[in-house]
């Protein structure tokens, strides 16, 4: 099984492009803190880089910058290249099954922060239909 759960940072703002046969691909690279410091006292860091497909490209690249805590999950894939110097490298990535983002979204106008209260509506509120009190001459109808 080749699954992976990563929960980390956006380091760079996320590209989208089109291939070819007009698919959406979206890259993207998240850091993600170890739980443990090193010696200078300073947090440590793994870097992932990342890559979306279609829709979930197109929602990554709309709803997401540098700095977004996100929630990936997906696979690794390891690819081989050359370099422009002629030298083989091996890369690594995760490519993209499912994605959460976990900062709250604040830099919307459309959308408000939950610590402050909803927006009011201009119109004005339906009044309910008040009931009328029945006449009662005791008899039970059964």
């Amino acid at each position: 099984m080749n699954k992976i759960y990563l929960i980390g940072n956006l380091t760079r703002d996320p590209e989208l492009v089109e291939t070819a046969s007009g698919v959406q691909r979206c890259r993207f690279s998240i850091a993600v803190n170890r739980n443990y410091r090193g010696a200078d006292g300073e947090r440590q860091a793994d870097f992932f880089n990342c890559t979306a497909w279609r829709g979930l490209a197109e929602t990554i690249a709309r709803y997401t910058k540098k700095g977004t805590k996100v929630c990936v999950v997906g696979s690794v894939e390891m690819r081989e290249y050359e370099d422009n110097t002629g030298a083989r490298r091996t890369a690594v990535d995760v490519i993209v099954q499912d994605f959460e983002i976990l900062t709250p979204r604040q830099d919307d106008s459309s959308s408000f922060d939950a610590a402050e209260p909803a927006p009011r509506s201009t119109t004005a509120p339906r009044r309910k239909p008040q009931l009328q009190p029945m006449d009662d001459d005791g008899d039970i109808p059964f």
